[in-house]
């Protein structure tokens, strides 16, 4: 009986021994599986990937902040062999911020530069109607400002003198001749004599023999660079008028027939001469408004319209000129002072994508579409770039989700392939 006992005994503690130690296997195995999912998931820089770290911060080396980076594929991980097996040209996988497209309408703008010039519809050139010395000059300096009427010189001229002497002539012995005193006193005032001059001219009976001459312009005046010849007479404006002062017209001068002395310039009225980039020349249109402003005075805001596109390209510039034309009268805007245009094209109705969504590879442009866990390069068509949005022509619907920072996800020494690559 005693034999039987012990027997019971030891198939006794036989038994609590294998549960023990099937127990103790079972934990471990429990353990084990726990620390892969804790240590499957891994954070690490988009800079320096040799970082791996088992929780959320930031780089070491660049401070930038981890991300998620997977470090097997496993069941808990959600992700399965055939994806990890993707090629890493065309797929990525990533734990990254996504945005969708959006359909709205855009109001569309041309950010340009350029700078303020004379209107030369105002230009009015001052010339000598005929030949003589001038024995006064009543305008001193270039950019002097004169007045419609106003005396600019006096001008000693035998032909004038001549032609004084006849009307005086006829006055007084020809009278009756209605005609022939009227022409005599036209052909005076067709040379520049005023009516009143003439008026006094036949109340006197005496010639001007410095003969005044009169304005009929009013504006600035620009000196005009002119060779003193017999019979010859240079009339091409001057490319930097800061360059004539003081005037080349002097005292004592003597002037021929036609030869044109001053420009006059209206300072009231200027161009704002803008340069556009030529891809932005279809988006341009007559009338369109426009916003200048000056960097010297940032608070000071004009608004116009785009008045004139040049149909030509000037041969070394890689613009294209348009001109607003502005009033001048309160705004004290000085020629030659750099502006900045903002010309309102319109709207557009699209989808549209943050610029960061799309990288541009050259002859084509991609964006990195969501697939569960996984990016894959996709093919796309832009149109316009508006500030920091790209409009989507083709290539991308409302209803699916891209990566918000393409450039994340491209990989510089891998050529990018989609689907019409393959």
């Amino acid at each position: 009986m005693k034999e039987k006992m012990k027997a019971i005994s030891k198939l006794l503690g036989s038994i609590v021994i294998v549960a023990l130690l099937l127990n103790a296997c079972t934990g471990g195995k429990k353990d084990d599986t726990d620390t892969q999912a804790k240590i499957s998931i891994l954070y690490t820089c988009p800079m320096h990937h040799q970082v791996l770290e088992d929780h959320a911060g930031n780089c070491p080396i660049c401070g930038m902040t981890l991300i998620k980076r997977f470090g097997q594929a496993t069941e808990r991980a959600g992700i399965d062999l055939n994806t990890v097996l993707q090629p890493v040209n065309s797929n990525v996988i990533a734990d990254i911020h996504t945005i969708v497209p959006v359909v709205k309408v855009i109001p569309t703008q041309i950010s340009a530069k350029g700078y303020l010039d004379f209107d030369s519809r105002t230009f009015s050139n001052i010339s000598a109607r005929f030949s003589g010395r001038i024995e006064k000059l009543y305008i001193k300096y270039a950019f002097q400002d004169i007045h419609r009427g106003q005396r600019i010189f006096d001008i000693y001229s035998p032909e004038m003198v001549t032609a004084q002497q006849d009307l005086v002539f006829l006055a007084k012995n020809s009278g009756m001749e209605t005609e022939m005193l009227n022409a005599a006193k036209q052909k005076l005032m067709l040379n520049g004599m005023t009516p009143e001059q003439v008026a006094q001219l036949l109340k006197t009976g005496k010639p001007f023999y410095s003969l005044p001459v009169y304005s009929n312009y009013e504006g600035h005046v620009h000196d005009v660079m002119h060779v003193q010849m017999p019979g010859s007479a240079s009339t091409e404006p001057t490319g930097e008028l800061s360059n004539n002062l003081p005037l080349a017209v002097k005292e004592g001068m003597y002037v021929e027939k036609g030869q044109v002395l001053f420009n006059v310039v209206d300072p009231h009225m200027l161009w704002a001469i803008i340069k556009i980039n030529r891809s932005d020349m279809i988006k341009l249109k007559l009338n369109q408004a426009v916003t200048i402003t000056l960097p010297d005075v940032p608070e000071k805001s004009i608004s116009a319209q785009v008045d004139f596109i040049e149909p030509v390209l000037r041969e070394g510039d890689k613009t294209v000129s348009i001109r607003a034309y502005l009033h001048n009268m309160d705004h004290g805007l000085k020629v030659n002072s750099p502006i900045d245009a903002v010309i309102e094209t319109g709207a557009i109705k699209g989808i549209w994508v943050p610029g960061s969504a799309v990288t541009d590879l050259g002859r084509t442009k991609i964006v990195w579409l969501k697939n569960g866990t996984l990016y894959r390069a996709k093919l796309i068509t832009t149109g316009i770039v508006n500030q920091q949005e790209v409009q989507i022509t083709s290539g991308l619907s409302v209803a699916d989700s891209v990566a918000a920072n393409a450039q994340y996800l491209t990989d510089s020494d891998n050529f990018i392939k989609t689907k019409s690559d393959e």
